[in-house]
């Protein structure tokens, strides 16, 4: 007869992908509504087995639909204490709009951008904030040996940070989308087209280029003590991705 195992002990319990409806607060002073998809952990004692999951669905429920960055200390704070967690995380991920106009029509659209807020209980420093922002990439090979033209394609930034204070997402995305070789747009009349294949064709970038160019822009950023950026090219050429990545821990900043 095999002898008895212990079931192994649980360590972090939670729900991931709820979705909901949330209410985002805008630079411009306005609130944007979207949906979110939310994980919510518990880093749990030993001694404390027993299912969560309503605990915190219910809790979730009470800070609908203005779940944002600003509350986060207070619902991890009230979970940590209700379950006897040891911590507690939140991520929220949600689309973000923004109104953009096209730049020689004026023809206006909504760009969408995909968002990250991340906490834990366990610090009081502002919630992480991702953005993801797409751009156009050129390639500087393909315009220096080519007669005519230069392969471009989409590229996503993805651009994680530890704010020392508030940073707005249209902030930290309009700081992205000035890196690549061309903004990317929702609607484009053919004038639009003209001046955004021209600007490409003017500013070619190698994806390292959009990422070291984001890294710069970053390290000067008074209210961001950490970051990471990454660039994935979709190559028009290629059956492959081009991708480059930067993390601030690893750059050697100057001394004084």
């Amino acid at each position: 007869m095999l002898p008895e195992i212990e079931p192994p002990t649980l360590q972090t319990v939670g729900i991931n992908t709820f979705t909901c409806p949330v209410r985002i607060p805008e630079k411009g002073g306005g609130v944007q509504h979207t949906v979110a998809t939310i994980d919510l952990l518990a880093q749990m004692p030993q001694a404390r087995l027993e299912s969560c999951v309503s605990l915190m669905t219910d809790l979730l429920a009470r800070f609908l639909p203005d779940i944002h960055a600003g509350i986060f200390p207070d619902l991890l704070r009230q979970m940590q204490e209700q379950l006897q967690a040891v911590s507690a995380r939140l991520s929220m991920r949600f689309p973000y709009f923004i109104a953009k106009k096209a730049p020689v029509s004026g023809t206006a659209s909504l760009m969408e951008y995909q968002c990250t807020f991340t906490a834990t209980s366990s610090t009081v420093d502002e919630p992480l904030l991702t953005v993801v922002v797409p751009v156009t990439t050129l390639c500087p090979c393909s315009k220096e040996i080519s007669a005519a033209g230069a392969h471009n394609q989409r590229a996503e930034i993805t651009l994680t940070v530890q704010p020392l204070a508030l940073i707005w997402l249209e902030d930290l995305i309009a700081l992205c989308e000035a890196c690549g070789s061309s903004e990317v747009y929702a609607l484009l009349k053919r004038p639009d087209e003209k001046y955004v294949t021209e600007r490409a064709y003017a500013r070619p970038m190698f994806v390292e280029d959009v990422a070291r160019k984001v890294a710069q822009q970053a390290m000067t950023h008074p209210d961001i003590a950490w970051f990471s950026v990454g660039v994935e090219s979709f190559e028009s050429i290629h059956n492959h991705s081009a991708y480059a990545f930067v993390d601030s821990r690893d750059i050697d900043r100057p001394a004084g």
